[in-house]
Order: structure tokens, then sequence, then C-alpha cells
């Protein structure tokens, strides 16, 4: 009987978790969890030549997405240290594992100590929450016997059957209104940009802001809700800083503006060609805010909304200094405008949070160009078009489980043609204080000196 039931709920699961993906693709996520740099290379099947997929080395701590097709195969190396120039294995040998892309869907690949491969993927995690269901359900029938035999009436088997039974009702109930609701919403969101591609892009100044969802007031100020999901949420605040505030943070940033870069994948930042902006790193003088500091009344206002928000009560000690960044436009005949790729502020993989990493980020406009500027979050259909004093908040953690966005807060500059977008950015990390500032990690999540000894 309980492993009929296990079965049963293990092909439900399956069922749900595979009934949108692809037959032959699948995407692989690869954690590095065994202390050492590696790389990953694909193995060609009929040569067996290594085609290293890693570029840069996967660091210790650090994620790494694959997408690749069932039946492919991969090798998984150690790398020497940069100190020692030597890898663990026996007598400094570097050593290896290896892995195959099987049918199931969600597979994950953790490099585990010993640079051991552990596979999991949707039906070893279909069977663990079948046996985690039925577990607590048995729980449930055994506290229904034993209330029984304390009353010394007689056992009555189907009573015990009808507990066990209604249990796992609801434990599947449970997971299929979730999978359907995920399914639901990934579905709406491709027919929406399916049918507004053409017109609903960069290039159409006459698209205004995507409509909320719904409305609601914080401090007096509008709030326009686009996304509330459990790992993704994008807000509009109307009014959200002053005039006197923007004069604050300019005057602040203009002596000190420098090239604007993007992260480069290997945990520092480079410059980029679609990336012509400026930008300047503005400290807050905390200790200043009881005497009106025009900065620091701002930057406590950014910490007030994250905390209204997401329950983690974050703390201005260790968070990354105000950004503010300056976009100029150079007319509609420049070939290569001022705009921001399509990138994650945070992971954006829906694996596990790290500690110190990105979680929250808001975006406030001082100044708006008259053409372009737009912020564009794709993969949720989401169209922002600026508003002087405004500002656009979006986290990309679930709160509960602790899991990171798996793709809706991936967003876009779109390009400055006429004029100027200034804007003041405050990206907000969770695990950092004063003895783990942010500037301990690098742009991958990892701390410094944890990178160096690799």
């Amino acid at each position: 009987m309980i492993r009929l039931l296990t079965t049963t709920i293990t092909l439900l699961l399956l069922f749900l978790r595979a009934s949108t993906e692809s037959p032959d693709a699948r995407s692989i996520q690869i954690l590095n969890e065994s202390g050492r740099r590696v790389d990953v290379s694909w193995i060609h099947p009929q040569t067996e030549e290594l085609v290293l997929q890693s570029t840069p080395d996967v660091l210790a701590g650090a994620s790494f997405s694959l997408n690749s097709f069932v039946s492919h195969s991969f090798l998984v190396r150690e790398m020497p240290g940069k100190k020692t120039g030597e890898c663990e294995g026996s007598e400094g040998e570097c050593r290896v594992d290896y892995f195959s892309v099987n049918e199931n869907h969600d597979q994950v690949i953790l490099i585990k100590e010993g640079i051991e491969v552990e596979h999991t993927d949707s039906k070893s995690i279909a069977v663990k929450s079948a046996n985690t269901l039925l577990d607590e359900c048995k729980s449930k029938a055994d506290r229904s016997l034993k209330n029984i035999d304390n009353t010394n009436n007689p056992v009555d088997p189907l009573h015990v059957l009808d507990t066990l039974t209604a249990c796992v009702q609801k434990g599947v109930a449970t997971e299929i209104e979730r999978a359907n609701e995920e399914i639901a919403f990934q579905a709406q969101v491709r027919k929406n940009m399916a049918s507004q591609l053409e017109n609903y892009t960069c290039a159409d100044e006459t698209l205004n802001t995507t409509e909320a969802k719904r409305t609601e007031t914080w401090r007096g100020k509008k709030v326009s809700v686009m996304i509330d999901r459990p790992a993704s949420k994008i807000h509009t605040v109307e009014n959200f800083l002053t005039e006197d505030e923007c004069k604050a943070v300019e005057d602040a940033a203009r002596p000190i503006l420098h090239d604007a870069t993007v992260a480069d994948g290997s945990g520092g930042s480079h410059k980029s060609d679609s990336r012509k902006a400026k930008q300047a790193g503005i400290k807050v003088h905390w200790d200043k805010e009881a005497d009106g500091d025009l900065i620091a009344r701002l930057s406590r206002r950014v910490y007030d909304y994250v905390n209204h928000v997401l329950p983690f009560d974050i703390m201005e000690d260790g968070q990354e200094d105000l950004m503010s960044i300056q976009y100029f436009g150079r007319g509609p005949e420049d070939e290569k405008p001022d705009r921001y790729m399509p990138h994650c502020d945070g992971d954006c993989n829906g694996m596990l949070f790290k500690p110190g990493n990105r979680m929250a980020t808001i975006v406030m406009y001082c100044e708006i160009p008259k053409v372009g500027g737009a912020t564009r979050f794709r993969n949720s259909n989401v169209h922002i078009k600026p508003k002087q004093y405004a500002a656009t908040f979006f986290s990309y953690i679930d709160s509960e489980t602790m899991k990171m966005d798996d793709g809706f807060t991936e967003h876009s500059g779109c390009p400055v043609v006429e004029g100027e977008k200034k804007i003041v950015t405050q990206w907000v990390r969770l695990g950092v204080d004063k003895e783990n500032p942010w500037n301990s990690f690098n742009t991958l999540g990892i701390k410094h000196s944890d990178a160096e000894n690799q």
C-alpha cells in the first residue's frame, strides 16, 4: 500500500515538473561545493575530445549554468591552487569526475569535497518529496491509532486508512496547485510577450509603463505593484525622492565620476562598449543623519521601504554605497547608444541564496531623458518608463524558502537617445555587517579571501 502510494505521488510530481519542458534539451545547474576551483568540459561522443564549457573556471561556492541535451557527458576537473600550483589529489594529481545528462528535469550537479559529483534531478526530488509527504502522513495515522488505543475501543482499519488517504490527497493537491500556478503564470507571460513583441520594444516611444496589478500607498506615496511573486517583486513608487536630495547626490558625485563597469563573470568587472555611462559611489554619512543630511535621509528611506516589503530588518551596516549613474544621449543616428544590456543584479537561477549577496534593488530617477531610457523586465513583460523623482524597486529572493528569483527580474536599460538620464541606485545585500562589508565579496558573491586561496 505504502509503496503504491509512493510510486503514484512520484509519477504525479514528475508529470507536473516535466509538463512544459522540451523533449531533449536540458538546463543544468552546477554548484561547486568542493572548496577548490574546477573547470567543466563537454566530452565529444565520437572523438572524446574535451571542449571547455566553463570560461572562466568555476570558483568554490560559485554556480554555473549549462544548457545541454540528454545523453551528453561532461568532465569536472580540479584546477591547481593559485598559490601552490598543485592540486590536492594523490601526489598532487588533479582529481576528476564525470556526469551525464539524463532524461529527467531540474538537474543539479553538486561538486562535493574531493571533486565527487552528486547528481540530483526531478525524479530524485520527486521521490524525496513523496517520501517526506508519506512520512508526515504515516505519523498522523500513527497518532490516530494511538488515540483509538487510549479509548479502549476496537481499532477500525478503515478509519486509519482514511486518515492516511486524506493526508496524502491534501499533500498532492498542494503540489498540483503550486505547479499549476507556476505553469499558468509562465504561459501568460509568454503569451503577452509574443503578442506584444513587435510593438513593445525599446524603439517604441509611445509605449508607456505597464499597467499595475494593483496600487497601494506607502507614507502617502503611490505604489504600483507590477509583479508580486514569492521570489520576484517589482514596484514603482512615485515621488520617492526630492529635487534637493537629487542635487545633493549629484554634487557629491561630480568630482569622482568615472566610466561605468559591468561584472565580467569571474568575480571582477570591466568596461563595456554598450555602456558608456558615468558612475560614482556615494558614501553615506550616517553620523550626520540626525542633523538632516539629505543623502542620509534618502538612504534611510531606501532601507525603510525594503523592510516594508521584505521581513529581513535590513540595516545600513556593511551595505554598498549609493551609486550615482549618468547616461547621455547622442541623438538617433548614434550606432552604439548608451544602454545597459539584459542582466540580473543578483543570482537569478532559482537556487538557494548565498549569504552576503544582493537580494533587492532600488533605482531612483533624478533626471529623465527626452527619448529612451526605459527599464524593461523582459521575462515578466514589464516596461517602466522613467518618471522624475519616482523609484523602481525589485527584489529577487523568496523570504520563506530563501531561493532566488528564476529570471523574472532580469532587466535591461533601453538606450538613452536624446537628453540625459541621471539615476541613484542602491543594491541591497543580506548577510553583510561592519565585520563583513559588501566589498569583502566579489561580483560572484564569493569572499575575496576565499577566492584568493583557491
